[in-house]
């Protein structure tokens, strides 16, 4: 009886021990001593009935390991068998055997005992085997939960670092055990990533998994942008767009910022052992390293020393694991540091996106306005804007732009959607207060409304491998966009300009040639006078348009490219270069006020008035208006002092937002003008100087 109870205890039944529910797992025991037994004391069969649980844990424990070992499916290529598979659950059922063969050897030394023994008792039994009672059941209760929920990856991970924190020592011991196991999964497959850049993870069980097609629609969106960076190499798009962290597979006791630094350190990895043929060549042009030495062996030993330290501890320490993982993204970011900003030569770059993307180089967009300004004047032709405007590009190159400019070659015009841009246009002077029902006043303001179809000139500029890490297509859209702002207010400024010199030099010819003549000089004099209100409203524009753009340029521009240089000086890391130069176009927006809707609109219309202001005062000696005047005039003094009323305002002139907001306020009202004009803007109109009706 005594040797068929402990093969019971093994896991096999037979005469004494019955299994009810056989090949059947069930949440109760199944092993119970067979009815028919009579021989047997009430009170010993409670004993027995109780050790038996013993031998049904085991069976089912050892059911669970060895179907999680069972590698048959490799040779017959059961590919439904395959999905099911887990690394994770086949780790877990190592540690489950270690604890089975640990239960065996009590078993077979109970057995021993009892042939020493000349009066075997059932005590013998019982003394030894006790200690099973707080670790099989538990274990039981595990599998059950991992059968149940199908839980494999992180998930597990996540289960049994819970079911650590009991009060029961040896149970703890056992589930950490357990834990130590995965931990060898998970430690692997950290060193395929951190150290090789490859993504081992048949099963997706790891946290960094490889994007899927769950969101395709932003996939297909960023591929058409990676497109058009004209980038044929796969670790462009591993980065941007390859990897993200699975949140489901992510342990709870692993903070997200370090799943962000392995992410980040894995990519890294990738991009420095896998550099673009293109990259390769030029450097091996230039003899320099070359190949691994992007990313040397003496650092991927670093790496993966500090990954078998963690690997052989026998508990996982959070302190010790995180500071592991920040170390080797140090190491990776300080190397991706070394080839974006040393030899791919990032801050000539950025010197060139400044000089061109923020005008920088006003001397070459001067020119380029002035050669294409009789251009402008006409709406763009749909399709050859783009050719039209390269004949006055050319022409300013030719005269500013020298042969020694190596960045030049990069910069592409573009004059992107120009039909949707007119037909809005055209659509927005239909519904406009400038049209007052005159006929010939509306097709005026449609012919001059079109030619905000220029505005849509754009720069692209082509950036290689790898500084597509750095100049994402978000990035170079974000410069593009105050491009086109900047642009406007230069092109806006030249105009009041020319408007001026215009008007003086036909004024000095008339003057001129009634002095020849020797003609009264009242008719000449009454005219200037009729004008005076005139050049007051245009000085009062080109006050605040000068003012404008030269705190764009100066406070703004120069301030916050003096604190980005500072940066890439001091840093060696390349996550941090990226996020300080997001905060330096963050910080160029914001200030430029392209964020905040009310003043950008204002300051649109406040452009849009002055080139049609120019373009009428220019032509007045044939078609001026008088009331197209005076309206451009009252609209002009409203939008400026509602714009000084925003911007003076406690919520923006007291915020961190813009520091230098305060020097651009004074300037403009350093003679208390916009102080004294702005009060009631909302609620009163100030009057405005009436403009005689012009003479011929």
């Amino acid at each position: 009886m005594l040797h068929e109870l402990l093969l019971s205890l093994l896991g096999y039944t037979g005469d004494l021990v019955v299994d009810d529910t056989e090949h059947r797992l069930s949440d109760q025991c199944t092993f119970k001593l067979a009815p028919d037994i009579s021989f047997i004391e009430p009170s010993e069969r409670d004993i027995i009935e109780k050790i038996i649980t013993l031998g049904f844990y085991y069976r089912e424990l050892d059911r669970f390991a060895t179907k999680s070992r069972n590698l048959s499916w490799i040779r017959s290529g059961n590919e439904s068998s395959k999905k099911s598979q887990s690394v994770y659950r086949r780790a877990i059922a190592n540690g489950l055997v270690e604890v089975l063969s640990v239960y065996r050897s009590a078993v077979l030394h109970v057995e021993q005992k009892l042939l020493a023994d000349p009066l075997p008792i059932l005590a013998t039994v019982t003394q030894s085997l006790n200690k099973f009672f707080v670790l099989l059941p538990p274990l039981y209760e595990l599998i059950l939960e991992i059968e149940r929920d199908g839980i494999s990856g992180g998930k597990l991970l996540n289960l049994l670092h819970k079911r650590c924190h009991c009060g029961v020592p040896e149970l703890q011991t056992c589930i950490q055990r357990l834990l130590w196991h995965g931990h060898q999964v998970m430690y692997n497959q950290l060193a395929s990533w951190m150290v090789y850049g490859i993504l081992h993870d048949q099963y997706g069980e790891f946290f960094i998994c490889e994007q899927e097609g769950n969101s395709e629609r932003d996939s297909s969106n960023m591929s058409e942008r990676l497109a058009r960076m004209s980038v044929n190499d796969g670790s462009l798009s591993d980065w941007h767009l390859g990897f993200h962290i699975s949140l489901d597979m992510l342990p709870e006791y692993i903070p997200m910022h370090i799943a962000e630094s392995i992410l980040f350190a894995g990519k890294a990895i990738r991009v420095l052992r896998n550099p673009s043929s293109a990259f390769r060549s030029v450097d091996a042009r230039h003899k320099k390293l070359m190949g691994d030495e992007l990313l040397p062996q003496s650092e991927a030993d670093k790496i993966e020393s500090m990954l078998i330290n963690l690997k052989e501890s026998s508990e996982f320490h959070k302190r010790s694991f995180e500071g592991a993982v920040d170390s080797i993204r140090a190491i990776a970011a300080s190397h991706l540091w070394q080839l974006v900003v040393v030899r791919a030569d990032l801050n000539g770059h950025l010197k060139a996106i400044k000089d061109y993307f923020l005008l920088a180089k006003g001397d070459f967009f001067q020119t380029f306005l002035e050669e294409s300004r009789q251009l402008m004047r006409l709406p763009p032709r749909q399709s050859t804007a783009e050719a039209d405007l390269m004949v006055p590009f050319r022409l300013a190159v030719t005269k500013t732009i020298s042969d020694d400019d190596k960045y030049f070659s990069r910069v592409m015009l573009r004059m992107p959607a120009i039909g949707t841009n007119i037909k809005s246009s055209k659509v927005d002077v239909s519904k406009s207060k400038y049209a007052d029902g005159d006929s010939g006043l509306s097709s005026e303001s449609s012919l001059e409304m079109s030619r905000d179809g220029w505005d849509g000139i754009a720069l692209e500029y082509s950036v290689d491998w790898p500084l597509q890490l750095f100049f994402t297509q978000e990035v170079l859209s974000r410069y593009c966009r105050i491009f086109q702002y900047l642009l406007r207010l230069k092109r806006t400024q030249m105009e009041l300009e020319k408007s001026w010199e215009s008007v003086m030099q036909q004024d000095h010819s008339n003057f001129s040639k009634r002095h020849i003549e020797r003609v009264n000089g009242s008719t000449s004099q009454q005219r200037r006078q009729c004008f005076r209100p005139m050049w007051r409203i245009r000085e009062h524009m080109a006050f605040l348009i000068r003012n404008l753009q030269f705190y764009i340029q100066v406070d703004v521009i120069e301030s916050q490219w003096n604190v980005l240089q500072t940066h890439i000086e001091e840093s060696r890391d390349f996550a941090e270069l990226v996020e300080f130069h997001q905060e330096y176009l963050s910080a160029l927006i914001s200030q430029s006020f392209l964020d905040i809707g009310s003043v950008s609109r204002i300051l649109d219309g406040i452009m849009k008035l002055c080139l049609q202001f120019c373009w009428k005062i220019e032509n007045q000696e044939t078609n001026a208006s008088t009331n197209e005047l005076e309206r451009i005039s009252e609209e002009f003094n409203k939008k400026s002092n509602s714009l000084y009323t925003i911007l003076r305002s406690s919520r923006l002139a007291g915020s961190q937002r813009a520091p230098f907001l305060r020097r651009f306020l004074l300037r403009l009202n350093f003679n208390s003008y916009f102080e004294q004009t702005a009060q009631g803007v909302m609620n009163v109109i100030r009057p405005t100087p009436t403009i005689p009706p012009l003479k011929r």
